[in-house]
């Protein structure tokens, strides 16, 4: 059997990081339903990354720029296209990051 996919309009993914971009910077979220939030994270250098351990796994696509994520005490350089998976509860942040867009997975509900 085949799941009933629900569609909605797109998302201007690249309209968001703009706005984000213009604004020096940002989180806004573009889509949430059950067990998943998509966003787009947006880092200005010199603004450090504040983020604090979320409850919840995630996954960061890198969109645009580049930088480092320290996870846990280990650095792994990033840069466009790549993609990497931090588990619930891990200590976390970006960091030596120059014109830095991310699109944001969070799979709700799954890091309990």
């Amino acid at each position: 059997m085949i799941a009933q996919v629900a569609t909605e309009l797109p998302f201007d993914i690249d309209a968001v990081r703009g706005r984000l971009e213009a604004a020096g910077g940002g989180y806004e979220v573009v889509h949430t339903s059950r067990g998943l939030e998509l966003g787009v994270y947006v880092l200005v250098a010199p603004e450090p990354d504040r983020q604090q351990p979320h409850d919840d796994d995630e996954v960061y696509v890198v969109l645009e720029g580049s930088g480092a994520l320290e996870v846990e005490g280990r650095t792994v350089p990033l840069e466009r296209g790549h993609t990497i998976f931090v588990p619930a509860g891990a200590d976390h942040r970006f960091v030596g990051y120059v014109g830095l867009s991310l699109l944001v997975v969070f799979a709700k509900g799954r890091g309990e």
